[in-house]
């Protein structure tokens, strides 16, 4: 093999390397913090106690809630974006989906649907 394409193929190989290593590692990250989503899910920062897998099936299940897409729904009629993360919890007054949504904007906020009505209860 030439010199110069064995240089080429190492030169290759670490700009690879370095263009990897950062997206190696942001995937870490998430997966980390995916791995530890049951934990924060328990006790958002919205001051709710969210339901576990396995609570958010039989609540669905039972018909008792709204569909998820139906609060997302209300959740656009609020503010247009994107929604980033969708938990089911209890609320003051009965469940809640908690929606945390990025706008086009760049802005993040959280709105609050009551689980049962599918209205909005308000935004943090």
């Amino acid at each position: 093999m030439p010199a110069l394409y064995r240089f080429a193929l190492c030169r290759l190989a670490l700009c690879r390397l370095a263009l990897g290593a950062p997206l190696l590692l942001a995937l870490i990250v998430t997966t980390a913090a995916a791995g530890s989503e049951d934990a924060r899910s328990v006790h958002p920062p919205s001051g709710h106690a969210c339901l576990d897998q396995k609570e958010r099936r039989a609540e669905t299940a039972s018909g008792a809630v709204v569909r998820l897409a139906a609060a997302i729904h209300a959740a656009k009629s609020r503010m247009a974006g994107t929604v980033v993360q969708a938990r089911l919890c209890h609320g003051q007054d009965g469940l809640v989906y908690v929606l945390t949504v990025l706008a086009r904007d760049g802005k993040v906020a959280r709105i609050v649907v009551d689980a049962v009505k599918g209205t909005l209860i308000g935004e943090r």
